[in-house]
């Protein structure tokens, strides 16, 4: 099979999201999976880094719905493959309150199954970094949603995320995974 034709690590749903730990601006680690407390839920964005807009305005837009997702108790983390000072220096222009990891390493990009690029130069950053990914842990730290890009205009609707997201907490409707066949 030539390079071309091979396929990446897809992380199926249902599964056990991987044991990943990455580094925050304060010095400490934030486990991916893990959610605030057992009773929540984690969606963990990964994002391509400060050198991308569209990222920087995606994760604006979801700060706006971080207090609707508090409310069906599913908590926030976001995280590149940039340094501390890119992250620092991206800070500026993000309004956000969620946690922001970086360092995200090219084992752990290819252990979520999420494309990764080169830089176009120089002066767009000095890594390889992960395109697009989103996923939502389940309290069990299992994969409830998956969605992976492999450019940054394709991201999913946050306002049709957050709503789904609710349906799917929500007991009464006993939603399962889906996308369960292997």
């Amino acid at each position: 099979m030539s390079q071309a034709e091979q396929y990446t690590q897809k992380l199926h749903p249902g599964s056990p999201f991987p044991d990943i730990q990455v580094d925050l601006p304060d010095g400490s680690t934030r486990t991916l999976a893990k959610a605030n407390n057992e009773q929540r839920w984690q969606l963990v964005l990964v994002y391509r880094g400060r050198h991308c807009p569209l990222c920087t305005r995606y994760l604006n837009e979801l700060a706006q719905f971080k207090d609707k997702l508090a409310t069906i108790k599913v908590d926030i983390v976001a995280v590149s493959g940039d340094s501390l000072a890119q992250l620092q220096s991206h800070s500026e222009q993000l309004d956000v309150s969620f946690e922001l990891g970086y360092g995200l390493r090219l084992e752990h990009m290819k252990t979520l199954g999420l494309f990764i690029s080169d830089p176009r130069s120089s002066q767009e950053t000095d890594h390889p970094f992960a395109e697009p990914g989103l996923f939502v842990v389940n309290e069990a730290g299992n994969i409830q949603v998956a969605d992976i890009s492999n450019n940054p205009f394709v991201r999913p609707d946050l306002t049709s995320l957050v709503n789904g997201l609710a349906w799917i907490r929500d007991p009464d409707n006993n939603y399962p995974i889906r996308g369960m066949h292997r």
